[in-house]
């Protein structure tokens, strides 16, 4: 509590000053037990050695810089050392601005004397008005329980995740808790398998890691049970039982398939591929909500939850805090309980409002054909994995770090001098004050030392194109040379993780470790692929699409000379070179071919005249012009990518060729950037993701074929438009034909697809 009549200037973070009254205020002691006078000399003195100011000069440097979170504009083209040497010099704004012709620098002193209203408006919104009529009584000021239920609820609704932990959760008796019930006899468990046998169930596997807990199940009206493993129900006896309930008709319902499938037993018939006929319909909710709102960064139970039935559920975080499942179980027994069956209940209560979702929007097939289907085929890629060359991926790190060893030696050489070439400020100073290299661009951390200002530089500056092979190098060591190392198995590959709930265009993605970023434009990049190779007796056959977005906008935009070129069988990026440069196409030059493709793979992009400008060194007129010819040439295309970006604006999402939906928020953005971007990813998404859904629907058929002929060969990599087969040598010539067969017939197009197809001993051969 700090004295009456004490003035005293509080600063939270750097900056922002609140001069308030202190009568009967509460402040933050800088340290246990201060006084009134021992705070507002903490503060104040925090303030002069900062900015050189008195905490109430500060308000007028405030002003003078501007403040863009308090939405203080301040005086164009002054910042915060400037404002401040203004202050320390003259005491007030009022007064530089009387004193205008002593003001330097020149910059600040014409900025001033144009702005010196909005200087003025500034120093009126950095200032707190001490005379406003405002009324507040101490005790009326008592905060009380903040966590309440009603504040939780909220908290849940807003997914304030952080705060839920601080909340004492209490039992929701509304979700019909009486219908739980924890199962650990024999008996008992075989008579809940036979009551959902061939009905409409949900489950779910509760692990720990390696550790096995139980099984959920929820049917027969809403009941849920918890299996928990132990005495004679064992975990393969659970597993095996769950996947006969599966394989027997009806419909299963659980969240996250594939996570579960390396648990259950895929030996049972018609289990984990059922024939179409069978009767089993397996309905992974979390990849309904991703097809439903792919912008999303979570599909748990919660979300299920309040999305789809408007309930808010505690958490597992907010139930167990830290603690592991295992000691959940052994801890808190009810609770886990309670919170396991609920996850099954909730899936089951959800499933026909997922169901009738999805078929309003048009994305029951998307979802029934392509991508559950699609979760048997990344379970299988990733139980098979790649098999890594441990040694050779030693050696090849090596041979990295001997080229850096040379790159590093060459910078510090034309350098003169030794500095850290991975420190952006050290960098800057080299380049751009010791080298005076042109384009730098400097910021209040330093010089920018971003790829594309380097990217101008290289051609005419060998210092900087070594920078680059520099950081591709160091790059390359770290992730792949290194970083590959740590996820080889004991059986010598790696088993990578893949996911098909994260991108919002359908794209598959990878991780632990990506191997969809394996580097392919270095040659030293690509020799990283050499460390991946086939099984004895195993070839790798490596087939891709070619031009896949580019087939696929010819046939969304129907244009008649673009399907032509393709028909022909022409090289499409000369075919556009000789019309958009006006030359026969004989005459197309390299170059002039290089310019098309770039065109070509912009324009699916929907790429601006300034992005094509950085991209071929080019004035942003001359891009502009390109891009012209371009559409004049291709005119459906541009009717195309104008349809699409009006249907977007009217519809709020756009559609791949198979259904999918992109939510476009971004176009209702105030932000004009956002909206831009918004009108490319319309343009785009139905490209990309039609090209995402084909592959899907490739890969599918080709690991469907490989299993039901029974064969050895399998599939083991997806890289967006490229299938990796690891190929028996006796099944090379049959699974050649499958795969460009599948692949060439995923989809019916205006335009033939067309697959380019190599086998090797080594992934780098077969690419």
């Amino acid at each position: 509590m700090l004295k009456d009549g004490l003035s005293v200037t509080i600063l939270s973070g750097d900056r922002d000053l609140l001069q308030l009254p202190t009568d009967d205020i509460l402040v933050r002691n800088p340290k246990p037990q201060a006084t009134g006078t021992e705070v507002e000399d903490y503060y104040a003195k925090d303030v002069k050695a900062r900015y050189q100011v008195t905490p109430v000069e500060f308000i007028d440097v405030k002003a003078l810089m501007g403040d863009a979170s308090d939405n203080i504009p301040g005086v164009p083209g002054i910042g915060e050392k400037t404002a401040t040497k203004i202050i320390v010099e003259f005491g007030s704004i009022e007064e530089a601005y009387a004193r205008i012709d002593e003001v330097t620098p020149t910059r600040a002193r014409n900025s001033l004397r144009e702005h010196y209203d909005m200087a003025q408006m500034s120093k009126k919104l950095a200032t707190i008005d001490l005379e406003a009529p405002i009324e507040l009584k101490k005790e009326d000021a008592a905060l009380g329980n903040l966590y309440t239920a009603d504040a939780l609820q909220i908290c849940r609704r807003l997914e304030f995740k952080n705060l839920l932990g601080r909340f004492h959760v209490e039992e929701e008796k509304s979700l019909e808790t009486e219908h739980f019930c924890a199962i650990r006899g024999l008996n008992e468990a075989e008579n809940v398998f036979a009551r959902l046998s061939g009905g409409t169930n949900a489950f779910s596997l509760l692990t720990d890691g390696d550790v096995f807990l139980g099984i959920t199940l929820c049917g027969a009206e809403g009941e849920a049970f918890f299996l928990e493993c132990g005495g004679f129900l064992t975990k393969d006896y659970l597993c095996e039982k769950l996947s006969e309930l599966i394989a027997a008709g009806g419909v299963s319902i659980t969240l996250h398939l594939k996570e579960q499938l390396p648990w259950l037993n895929t030996d049972i018939p018609g289990f984990p591929l059922p024939e179409a006929d069978s009767g089993t319909l397996l309905f992974d909710e979390a990849i309904a909500a991703y097809l439903v709102n792919p912008l999303k960064d979570s599909y748990d139970s919660q979300d299920i939850a309040k999305e789809y039935l408007d309930q808010m559920i505690p958490s597992r975080a907010e139930l167990f805090g830290k603690n592991s499942l295992e000691q959940a179980l052994e801890e808190k027994p009810e609770e886990f309980l309670s919170w396991a069956c609920r996850k099954a209940l909730i899936l089951w209560k959800a499933y026909p409002v997922m169901e009738e979702k999805l078929t309003a929007m048009g994305m029951k097939s998307l979802f029934d054909d392509i991508e559950m289907p699609l979760v048997f085929t990344l379970a299988d890629m990733e139980r098979v994995g790649i098999r890594v060359q441990a040694q050779e991926l030693k050696n090849y790190g090596e041979q990295l770090t001997g080229r850096i060893g040379e790159l590093e030696a060459s910078i510090y050489e034309q350098a003169g001098k030794k500095f850290n070439i991975n420190s952006p400020k050290q960098l800057g100073v080299i380049l751009f004050e010791k080298l005076q290299l042109p384009h730098g661009k400097k910021t209040k951390s330093g010089y920018s030392t971003a790829a594309d200002v380097l990217d101008k530089l290289a051609p005419d500056y060998p210092i900087v194109s070594d920078i680059l092979e520099y950081r591709q190098m160091t790059k390359l060591k770290s992730t792949y040379a290194d970083g590959l190392a740590n996820f080889i198995s004991e059986d010598g590959r790696i088993h990578g993780k893949f996911h098909q709930t994260i991108t919002a265009t359908g794209r598959i993605s990878s991780t632990d470790p990506n191997l969809q970023n394996i580097p392919i434009r270095m040659e030293l990049g690509r020799l990283i692929r050499k460390v991946f190779v086939p099984d004895d007796g195993f070839v790798f056959l490596d087939a891709d699409y070619s031009q896949i977005e580019l087939r696929v906008l010819a046939h969304f935009s129907n244009d008649e000379d673009l399907i032509q070129a393709y028909q022909e069988a022409q090289d499409i990026h000369t075919a556009t070179a000789a019309k958009v440069f006006h030359v026969a196409p004989e005459e197309v030059t390299p170059q002039l071919r290089r310019n098309a493709k770039a065109v070509n793979f912009g324009i699916v992009y929907g790429i601006s005249s300034f992005g094509l400008s950085q991209n071929l060194s080019i004035t942003q007129k001359e891009a502009k012009e390109y891009i012209e010819q371009y559409f004049k040439t291709y005119p459906g295309i541009k009717e195309f990518q104008d349809k699409a970006v009006a249907d977007a604006k009217r519809d709020g999402f756009v559609t791949t060729m198979f259904g999918r939906r992109r939510p476009m928020p971004e176009l209702k953005s105030s932000n004009f950037m956002q909206r831009s971007f918004g009108e490319r990813v319309a343009m785009n998404a139905p490209i990309q993701g039609t090209a995402a859904d084909i592959i899907k629907i490739a890969m599918n058929r080709v690991n469907a074929c490989l299993h039901s002929r029974k064969m050895k060969s399998r599939l083991i990599l997806q890289v967006h438009d490229e299938l990796l087969v690891e190929t028996a040598l006796n099944e090379l010539d049959e699974v050649r034909e499958i795969m460009v067969r599948e692949m060439q017939n995923a989809a019916r197009l205006r335009v033939r697809l067309e697959v380019d197809i190599h086998d090797g001993k080594n992934w780098y051969e077969a690419k």
